[in-house]
């Protein structure tokens, strides 16, 4: 039972890391197009803002089509963070 749950723990750290590195490849990203960044904000949700603003279509198109399995992933990640789905389960939606 207490390997199941070191499993458990491990996994979610490992997923957490790399949102981690995600979010800081965002920030360089945005420097790169000269455009403020947000710490907590993916790449993946960037690329939808990017694309309900009319700003630019192709890194959509590049992270849906790599992450072929998720359909929508992008659309998902920005709706994901809309709702507070990267925070603790306590912290969301807390008005």
């Amino acid at each position: 039972m207490q390997s199941t749950s070191l499993f458990r723990m491990l996994r979610h750290n490992f997923h957490q890391f790399w949102i981690a590195v995600d979010q800081l490849f965002n920030v360089f990203v945005s420097c790169l197009f000269r455009e403020e960044a947000w710490a907590d904000e993916t790449l993946s949700a960037h690329a939808w803002r990017w694309h309900l603003d009319g700003i630019r279509e192709w890194p959509l198109r590049l992270i849906d089509g790599l992450i072929f399995w998720e359909k929508n992933h992008c659309r998902k990640s920005y709706d994901s963070e809309l709702g507070g789905l990267q925070l603790p389960e306590r912290e969301r939606n807390r008005t």
